[in-house]
């Protein structure tokens, strides 16, 4: 009787392991946030400010 139990326990324990079988992981791409630039003409919004400041200075 213990055999038989044991063999049971033995054979769904096997059936449960293997029952998805072999199938390629399947993988999430990963989320990449960016975060806005402040802008691209800032970096030349002081030296035209200067510029036109030369500019009315002159004339």
């Amino acid at each position: 009787m213990k055999k038989t139990v044991l063999a049971a326990v033995l054979i769904a324990a096997a059936s449960t392991a293997s029952a998805g079988g072999m199938m390629e992981p399947v993988m999430e791409t990963p989320v990449i946030i960016e975060e806005a630039a402040a802008g691209s003409s800032s970096g030349m919004l002081m030296p035209l400010l200067l510029l036109a400041v030369v500019v009315a200075v002159a004339s």
